[in-house]
């Protein structure tokens, strides 16, 4: 079993910058590949980034490429998502995830574990 929790999102103005933090407790949290995704009000959960259990491979979200940065220190069992330029469509519920398979998926489903979720907001 993986726990996972997030750290507080916030609100911040457009051009800002906020990072978010996930803390993993439980099974082994370095093996894993890990990963954050959103879900804005009315629509449907999408993938935001990835990263590999070493930290060497990272994918992201057209939508957020060459702004958000996903990084990982397995020493301190966390995963951290860098979010610079934010946009008003940035704004949502963002959930930190681990999967139990192998590779770095983008694709909800394959995501096993899932955290409580923190809502960041970006006023225009």
């Amino acid at each position: 079993q993986v726990q996972l929790v997030e750290s507080a999102g916030g609100l911040v103005q457009a051009g800002g910058s906020l990072r978010l933090s996930c803390a993993a407790s439980g099974r082994t949290f370095s093996s894993r590949t890990m990963g954050w995704f959103r879900q804005a009000p009315g629509k449907e959960r999408e993938f935001v980034a990835a990263i590999s259990w070493g930290g060497g491979t990272a994918y992201y979200a057209d939508s957020v490429k060459g702004r958000f940065t996903i990084s990982r220190d397995n020493a301190k069992n966390s995963v951290f998502l860098q979010m610079n330029s934010l946009k008003p469509e940035d704004t949502g519920l963002y959930y930190c995830s681990a999967t139990l398979g192998f590779g770095i998926p983008r694709d909800e489903d394959d995501y096993d574990y899932w955290g409580q979720g923190t809502q960041v907001t970006v006023s225009s």
